[in-house]
């Protein structure tokens, strides 16, 4: 009995600390990114909100899996591998029109900095002057459908290896590329600073985009809501603030990522307002943002061009704009 006076004494205020001491905290939510590439400053939101805690404080335990040439995004995202992916607008429309699951949720890009490399002292000036061109590209990019559709261009196209050797070995070539990657790379092999023919430049507009599987969509909305607001505000400091936290992560994950090369790409996003929005009203409140009228555009001009049947994919089931912030 005499150990019960002191308990029964003490229990009240033991209650009450109780109450005052904060709830175990809940394991943070595991998500894993595969990214379409190497990690370069094209995922700067991603590795910057890493490196500052951002996605942890979400509540957030994040991977992030490097891709290259044999990253296969979509199936890693529709079969569960990976829980959301990076990948362009309109590859991804394709694909959802022959029904793989997923969900566009987020940009990246607002416009994908994808086109054409030209040789400085090459004649050809403008798209027009591709006619008969040799193209060293994807096969099946939709960019060249659209040239072949608009300008009545017929180009032979010679399949890429993501080498720039080619390129720098014959004067004449031309070469599909990102503007913020392959000059660097060139000037660097010793060639002439190339021009370039971007996609935007013929009317062809196209997002990167981050892309969820939709059953994972429905049964994880706060996850997705709270790593985009993550992402979001990771993008907005690696382009304002010090790049160095992203910068130092990304050389850890793709050794061969070079201070110089870092600070050109980042630049380069920069430049071109990539992540911001070209057009009039772009600024930091465009960036991860979706517009719906510029899918149903882009969805119309698929169809016009007979790369999708009509009503095969509509933008209420190719887009959300749900885990945006309000």
């Amino acid at each position: 009995m005499r150990f019960l006076r002191p308990f029964a004494a003490g229990f009240g205020c033991f209650t009450a600390l109780t109450l005052l001491l904060p709830a175990a905290e809940k394991a943070p939510f595991k998500l894993i990114v595969q990214l379409d590439w190497m990690a370069e400053p094209e995922h700067g939101g991603f590795y910057q909100a890493q490196a500052r805690g951002w996605f942890r404080e979400a509540g957030l335990d994040v991977t992030l899996i490097p891709g290259g040439p044999g990253a296969h995004v979509m199936p890693s995202v529709a079969t569960g591998r990976a829980h959301i992916g990076q990948a362009g607008d309109i590859d991804t429309l394709l694909q959802q029109a022959e029904g793989l699951p997923v969900v566009q949720f987020a940009a990246v890009f607002q416009d994908d900095p994808a086109g054409i490399l030209v040789h400085a002292d090459s004649p050809v000036r403008r798209f027009e002057d591709l006619q008969g061109k040799t193209i060293i590209a994807r096969p099946g990019w939709p960019f060249l459908a659209f040239l072949k559709k608009k300008y009545g261009l017929n180009v032979n196209i010679v399949a890429q290896n993501f080498s720039s050797a080619a390129f720098l070995g014959n004067r004449e070539a031309l070469q599909q590329g990102y503007n913020i990657a392959e000059p660097y790379h060139i000037v660097q092999a010793g060639g002439q600073q190339p021009r370039f023919l971007s996609t935007w430049d013929a009317g062809f507009r196209g997002y990167a985009v981050l892309v969820t599987g939709r059953r994972f969509a429905r049964e994880h909305p706060a996850e997705l809501t709270a790593f985009t607001r993550a992402y979001i505000r990771g993008w907005r400091d690696y382009l304002e603030g010090d790049p160095a936290p992203a910068h130092a992560a990304m050389k850890q994950a793709n050794a061969s990522n070079t201070d110089g090369f870092l600070a050109f790409s980042r630049q380069a996003i920069i430049d071109e307002r990539l992540v911001t929005g070209r057009d009039a009203d772009g600024g930091t409140a465009k960036i991860g943002r979706l517009d719906p009228a510029r899918f149903a555009a882009q969805i119309a001009l698929l169809e016009e061009m007979g790369l999708l049947a009509k009503g095969k994919v509509t933008t209420a089931t190719a887009i959300t704009t749900e885990f945006l912030p309000k």
